[in-house]
């Protein structure tokens, strides 16, 4: 049960000073809250043997006020440490979450889903919080303030006494070792099924246009129906077990009263103890109900913050596929590129993915990628990302292995813009300066020229401060490339990978942006996937894959000599383009 406490050792020891005034001030509290009961009694006492005096109440009541003043002052200083620890071990934990989530690479975030993720990042770490600190309060309260009750009881009062109406206090133990176990397992549960519930979610949101064009709302609406009827059950379970802790308190408390009360009342007419004690020993008793209700509340917090720390450290433990090197190397300008036979296969796939790879690519030159839907161009291409371990073969960066290069080093180089852009939920100016901090409007109208964005800028709203909407939904799909393109153009890296990122421009837009990439990247490289070969006739070097192996590569001039599937293909393309111009006209 208190394993999560020992998984917190390491927050616990960074805020010693912190928890060490809140938990004494909270002892403090605890024994001084024993004296009004005492003060009560030994009142009683006077007044039963009318020893009383008009100076010795004023004295009493003096007494029990300034205990409320000072009881009151403590209680809000260790109340700030206290929770205030929560909500730093909170942003604490939340904190190195994200930062691990940032640092995974794609085969983490292709086994978790993304709403598990984000209620780990929610739900579990408050759970965790609410164990740092009302767990450490009741904690404190179930046990020394419990036994400072019980030691006051028994050399205050009677120890015969104590031990009578402590007798149904087993009846707890067990039943909260029973419900502990299952609160642990239920909650595990519950917490899981939310995760699956945020995913579904997310999923219908991004999804909402394709649901409504083939009008599956209802059969969403029913899916989402079902998940939710799963977590509510789940966490009705918890909610049953959960139920049982106050019940069994009660019933334990309501016969510690009974028996404290029969057995005091004896010890009255036996002159063992006064009717002043007696008086003190059943409000020593009621201070007893909280400590009681600690115990569940205890064993419940933990079991839940237990279960939530597990799924958060179930990812903070998972390490990176890919990680950097002991030793690295720190080449300053990778001056080549080399693929010598490299082989590689996705993790979830059965067979080889790319095939005995190997190409040159020298410092300013351009790389054309073409072939077939599937045939493995985004794949090689990501291949220079090493977002995945490398397969056999070797990739080096002017005669570095791409392992000896740190993951920061690598992307230092890399302008990247994939086939699927992802714009953030700011402004067109943000987004492009993502590439670039704090880059002047100088910079980026150079940039948006160059990714041929110009014209449209004119259109929008507001122009540069123009809101994207959450992954661009404001602007149309060549809207959102380009403004990708200016992204990475403005960062003027050493190596620009396109991968298929002119599929949504027109024939002319895509011949503007290819002139401008010649003109303004001249002596830097670049590399273009792309189904249209208009975009790569102008590169070094073209590739042809089909099934993960290069058939086919040369100049443009060379590869329509070939007569092979590249003739083939820039045929039908210019046929087409033909066509649609006459058309036009």
């Amino acid at each position: 049960m208190f394993a999560v406490l020992k998984n917190l050792g390491w927050f616990f020891k960074q805020e010693k000073k912190r928890y060490l005034v809140g938990l004494f001030l909270l002892i403090i509290c605890g024994v001084i809250e024993l004296l009004p009961p005492l003060l009560l009694g030994n009142a009683i006492d006077d007044i039963v043997t009318s020893t009383i005096t008009w100076a010795s109440l004023t004295r009493y009541l003096l007494l029990i006020l300034g205990i409320v003043a000072v009881v009151y002052a403590a209680t809000y200083v260790w109340m700030h440490r206290l929770f205030g620890g929560a909500n730093l071990v909170e942003r604490l934990l939340r904190t190195r979450y994200m930062n691990h989530l940032l640092g995974m690479l794609p085969p983490f975030f292709e086994r978790n889903r993304t709403g598990d993720l984000m209620a780990k990042a929610t739900n579990d770490l408050r759970s965790v919080a609410a164990t740092a600190g009302f767990g450490m309060l009741v904690l404190t309260d179930s046990s020394v303030f419990l036994f400072t009750v019980l030691f006051a009881m028994g050399f205050l009062v009677s120890w015969k006494l104590t031990l009578a109406a402590i007798l149904p206090m087993p009846i707890i133990a067990i039943g909260m070792v029973i419900y502990g176990r299952a609160i642990h397992k239920r909650y595990t549960l519950a917490q899981d099924a939310f995760g699956v519930m945020n995913d579904q979610v997310l999923e219908s949101v991004a999804g909402v246009r394709v649901v409504r064009a083939y009008v599956q709302e209802r059969a969403d609406q029913k899916r989402f129906q079902d998940i939710t009827d799963d977590v509510y059950r789940k966490n009705l379970a918890v909610a049953k077990v959960d139920a049982l802790f106050e019940p069994t308190i009660n019933f334990s408390i309501g016969l510690s009263y009974v028996i404290g009360l029969s057995y005091g009342v004896y010890l009255v007419f036996q002159n063992e103890i006064t009717l002043g004690n007696l008086v003190a020993f059943n409000m020593y008793l009621g201070m007893m109900i909280w400590p009681m209700f600690a115990i569940g509340e205890l064993i419940n917090i933990m079991q839940r913050g237990g279960a939530s720390l597990d799924r958060v450290n179930e990812t903070l433990k998972t390490p990176p596929d890919v990680t950097d090197p002991e030793q690295p190397e720190t080449p300053a300008v990778p001056n080549s590129i080399v693929f010598s036979n490299v082989t590689f296969r996705y993790p979830s796939s059965s067979a080889d993915n790319l095939k005995d790879i190997s190409f040159t690519l020298n410092k300013g030159q351009t790389l054309g990628v073409v072939g077939r839907t599937g045939s493995g161009k985004s794949t090689l291409l990501k291949q220079l990302l090493h977002e995945y371990p490398t397969g056999s073969g070797e990739i080096r960066f002017d005669g570095v292995p791409i392992e000896q290069l740190t993951l920061d080093h690598l992307y230092s180089w890399i302008g990247y813009v994939p086939q699927e852009q992802i714009l953030f939920s700011k402004t067109v100016r943000e987004n492009i300066q993502f590439g670039k901090k704090d880059a002047s409007d100088a910079l980026i109208m150079e940039a948006i020229a160059t990714a041929a964005f110009d014209q449209d800028l004119s259109t929008l709203s507001d122009g540069l401060d123009t809101l994207v909407g959450e992954k661009g939904v404001a602007l149309s799909g060549g809207q959102k490339q380009r403004v990708s393109l200016a992204r990475a153009f403005i960062s003027d890296p050493e190596i620009l990978i396109l991968d298929d990122a002119l599929s949504a421009v027109d024939a002319r837009t895509e011949a503007r942006i290819i002139d401008n990439i010649r003109t303004k990247r001249a002596g830097k490289t670049t590399l273009i996937s792309t189904h249209r070969l208009s975009a790569v006739q102008h590169a070094d070097w073209i590739i042809v894959l089909e099934e993960g192996r290069i058939v086919e590569q040369g100049r443009h001039e060379e590869l329509l000599a070939m007569n092979g599937w590249y003739r083939e293909q820039y045929d039908r393309q210019q046929l087409e383009n033909k066509l649609t111009s006459e058309e036009v006209s």
